[in-house]
């Protein structure tokens, strides 16, 4: 692995273990087994290094959503797979780590990545959604966008829980539960 990926796998690591105040250069460097040369070599500072780790991990966190909802199976049989897709819970959520993290919020270039892939998610949850409504498998009744927002919250509130917890239970209960409300909202599961 080259210096620079090194730093952007390191930063990114620390980002999500510490927060952006909690990631100090130093610890990139050591993490990343590169001295500060080479940090500064390949990046104007930690700003520099830290948007490209969101950036990195926003990227990787939509391309595995899309593995799933872009995959086989019916629209709930895919936001099924999406809400019961392999993660690790008690670590939580790496852009939702990073949304609580007052110095990337309040920095628009940081935060960037973050709105992009949580506005990018709910987006293809709604449009999953609304061709499963479209096919008869939802009711009419339900609003895309706001089932989407539903979908995002109950995986985000289920990580905060979890993590408060130390037990993957309560988001292991929450995605229970909403697949529950949507199954009650879906004629074709109810007819069958």
């Amino acid at each position: 692995m080259s210096t620079p990926e090194r730093l952007i796998e390191a930063t990114r690591e620390l980002l999500w273990e510490r927060g952006y105040v909690g990631t100090s250069p130093k610890a990139i460097q050591q993490q990343a087994g590169a001295g500060q040369g080479s940090m500064y070599h390949h990046f104007a500072g930690k700003p520099d290094l830290a948007l490209a780790a969101i950036r990195r991990t926003a990227e990787e966190m939509r391309a595995t959503a899309e593995g799933v909802l872009g995959g086989p199976g019916s629209p709930y049989e895919r936001v099924e797979a999406y809400l019961r897709r392999e993660r690790d819970v008690l670590r939580g959520c790496p852009i939702g780590r990073l949304t609580m993290d007052p110095d990337v919020i309040a920095n628009d270039e940081l935060r960037a990545p973050l709105d992009e892939t949580l506005d990018w998610l709910r987006e293809r949850l709604a449009g999953l959604v609304e061709e499963g409504r479209e096919r008869g498998e939802f009711a009419p009744s339900l609003d895309g966008e706001e089932i989407a927002a539903t979908i995002v919250a109950t995986v985000q509130g289920g990580y905060v829980l979890a993590r408060a917890s130390g037990s993957t239970a309560a988001f292991d209960a929450g995605v229970r539960g909403l697949l529950s409300l949507l199954a009650l909202n879906s004629p074709a599961r109810l007819d069958g």
